[in-house]
């Protein structure tokens, strides 16, 4: 045997995943291809997310490890803790940021509404006309490709990281690399996000392809990270494309600008119309942005289950196999969390959430 695990993947969540098992004191081995995945693409938001309760259950939870953690990570995993605003363009979505500020209160959140008055203080490059905001203090973002490796680091001497392509995962359980070596192990994590699908075909993954924007640098430009609460309406129908107004404030002084979504494209081209559809949704929230100088657009691919939440727990018939994979735009918030969950699944411990919701079984027939 090569490991105690083995992890298939090193971004944000395969990383998250070595270091717990590390901490329960596993051997493990990351094996990973470099081909570039979400961890790179992605806008790094530490956001709790209340969708349903298994999804505030496991953000709220990765949250509260992430900021645990915030002391100890190095200067260049560029955490920071801005918070969220939620932005209401009208009375409906001042009355959901009520009921959302509930919900959060519910589960012990912290979040406060502000008026119109309020949010053009906290935020004055904002439209003037918008109704109010929730601020969730507690959110915040980081650099998720300088995280995932801290994360690995952090493991010491118990991880181990070899650059190799899985080709296959055998019927006993063996990997087997590009090169035609094998590796084996007692338990193997897959956490490769969208190229999961590659070993395992059967898995309920569908693309969601997402364009980014980055500015040059205008420090101070914005102070949190802005969300329109209209998002997960507009952005996460399971459908068609869609996209929403996101800004996030980096410590470099530069705005990274979302988001967009479509599905069942792996295309990794920018494409003009749905670059300009998403800067125009922008723009109606931030007109100030017309003026501002644009360095950088890339895109990338999120792996989305049917139900909108990760598959985390044993492979439903391949016994030593063990699945971290699904989390769509939420990988980052989420990695630590699930990390925890499946560690615990995996080791015979009791995790800190139930794990019910997440569990691979008949690929959740309910969804």
């Amino acid at each position: 045997m090569d490991a105690d695990v083995i992890v298939i993947g090193a971004g944000i969540v395969g990383a998250a995943c070595a270091h717990a098992l590390a901490q329960a004191g596993r051997r493990v081995l990351v094996l990973d291809a470099r081909i570039g995945g979400a961890t790179g693409a992605g806008m790094g938001h530490l956001v709790v997310m209340d969708d349903n309760p298994a999804e505030l259950a496991l953000s709220r939870d990765s949250i509260a490890r992430w900021r645990a953690l915030a002391p100890r990570m190095r200067e260049d995993c560029a955490y920071s803790p801005c918070g969220t605003l939620w932005i209401a363009a009208n009375d409906e979505e001042m009355a959901e940021a009520e009921r959302k500020q509930q919900r959060l209160r519910d589960h012990g959140i912290d979040s406060r509404l502000l008026d119109a008055t309020a949010l053009a203080q906290a935020e004055p490059a904002l439209r003037r006309g918008l109704k109010g905001a929730l601020e969730v203090p507690g959110d915040g973002i980081l650099y998720a490709p300088n995280a995932a490796r801290w994360l690995l680091d952090e493991g010491g001497d118990a991880v181990r990281i070899e650059q190799a392509k899985v080709e296959a995962i055998e019927d006993d359980g063996a990997l087997r690399l590009a090169d035609g070596s094998r590796r084996t192990a007692p338990q193997v994590v897959l956490a490769n996000g969208i190229q999961a699908t590659t070993l395992c075909p059967e898995l309920p993954i569908r693309p969601k392809k997402g364009h980014l924007l980055i500015t040059d640098r205008y420090p101070g430009t914005v102070n949190h990270q802005l969300v329109e609460l209209g998002y997960v309406t507009s952005a996460h129908h399971s459908d068609g494309d869609s996209v929403a107004f996101n800004v996030q404030p980096r410590p470099t002084g530069q705005l990274l600008v979302g988001s967009s979504r479509q599905f069942d494209t792996t295309d990794p081209a920018v494409e003009a119309p749905m670059l300009a559809r998403m800067l125009q949704r922008t723009l109606e929230y931030l007109p100030g942005l017309a003026h501002l100088n644009a360095v950088r657009s890339w895109t990338g691919m999120r792996a989305a289950t049917p139900d909108g939440l990760p598959l985390l727990g044993r492979h439903p018939w391949r016994d030593r196999l063990w699945l971290a994979v699904g989390h769509e735009g939420l990988g980052v918030t989420t990695a630590p969390g699930s990390a925890h969950l499946l560690a615990a699944l995996m080791t015979g411990a009791v995790p800190d959430f139930d794990a019910a919701p997440y569990a691979p079984r008949g690929w959740r027939e309910m969804a």
